[in-house]
């Protein structure tokens, strides 16, 4: 499971003309779901997220997690997250999970986000083709992979 995390001021994914979800100062989360992920990387990962220390404190140093602040949380799936590069020039997407693997951990992920921050997640649309807007505080972008632990 790979997350691209990006601190914001401000996000919102609209889905034909639609906006689905929308929030102001958090966490913009673009996840993206591989074949061998499992619940135990959706425990992980969110428990990760939740401590991460990126917000300023009153000093101006990173010493915040999304907790303290009382931010907002927005998870959009992004399968290209898990694109292979390295022969020719059109990725492939042979490691991202099915929809019949996916759906049921991305809804887990925004389930289990919601437990650890004490609040409701807003969301993209698992599937859809989505238009993504966000106003990057710092900019602060931080890739995790479930994977990658150590």
């Amino acid at each position: 499971m790979r997350v691209v995390i990006q601190r914001v001021n401000e996000a919102s994914v609209t889905i034909n003309g639609y906006i689905k979800g929308s929030i102001k100062k958090g966490l913009l989360l673009l996840l993206g779901i591989e074949q061998s992920d499992t619940n135990e990387d959706v425990v992980w990962l969110t428990r990760k997220i939740a401590k991460l220390r990126i917000f300023d404190d009153n000093l101006g140093v990173m010493n915040l997690s999304i907790q303290e602040i009382g931010g907002e949380i927005l998870v959009v799936s992004q399968f290209t997250l898990h694109a292979k590069t390295k022969k020719g020039n059109r990725p492939s997407y042979v490691r991202a999970a099915f929809p019949e693997i996916a759906t049921p951990l991305y809804n887990s992920f925004v389930k289990q986000m919601e437990q650890e921050i004490g609040k409701t997640v807003s969301t993209g649309e698992f599937g859809a083709m989505m238009l993504v807007s966000l106003v990057n505080d710092g900019p602060v972008t931080i890739i995790i992979d479930s994977k990658n632990r150590e």
